[in-house]
């Protein structure tokens, strides 16, 4: 199976995001831009995740 480091760190990415950083969180509710903060995530995680399909895509057509 061939190895493609973009898809890796786009799933490393992925899994980060998904994953509850509470420290950052609380900082995010003590400046008061929990609702915010939270928006720009699961835009990230959009974004990130059709950069995977799209990458994935192109690795399987090669």
């Amino acid at each position: 199976m061939k190895i493609n480091s973009k898809i890796d760190a786009l799933q490393l990415m992925l899994t980060d995001l998904r994953t509850r950083n509470e420290p950052i969180r609380h900082k995010a509710a003590f400046k008061g831009c929990q609702p915010e903060f939270q928006s720009l995530v699961s835009r990230l995680i959009k974004q990130l995740e059709e950069e995977l399909v799209a990458e994935k895509l192109t690795n399987r057509d090669s």
